[in-house]
């Protein structure tokens, strides 16, 4: 069980990765030589692409996790933990890719309320 808890984690911060390169990933893509003349079709085909690799790890995670297929967490504990995933990778990938977008003391806050969520949410 302990097992496939720490995969569902995995998945989840590997298709998160994915899931934030594909949705905010092609806003960089002015610095890049090669993409400075794509259409926005060709741009929504290479976010399309990378999406791919989300679902990838995304549905095995929930497959893995969900307590009816033998996982530890129920579905409202699997989008919770998604949730917080979700938010951590785009702030760290944000800070390290994008930089121009410093963390404040206001996201340190809700970040600190999204752990008193998963608290609550796990709390029997």
């Amino acid at each position: 069980m302990l097992a496939k808890g720490f995969f569902t984690v995995l998945f989840l911060i590997i298709s998160n990765a994915f899931m934030t390169f594909a949705w905010y990933g092609h806003l960089k893509f002015h610095e890049m030589k090669w993409s400075q003349n794509l259409g926005l079709v060709a741009i929504i085909l290479i976010s399309w692409g990378i999406a791919l690799f989300e679902y990838m790890f995304q549905v095995p995670a929930n497959r893995i996790g969900f307590r009816e297929n033998g996982g530890p967490f129920n579905l409202l504990e699997l989008k919770v933990i998604q949730e917080v995933i979700s938010l951590t990778v785009f702030a760290i990938i944000s800070i390290l890719v994008f930089k121009s977008e410093p963390l404040r003391w206001n996201h340190f806050v809700g970040l600190f309320f999204l752990v008193l969520a998963v608290y609550f949410i796990f709390k029997k």
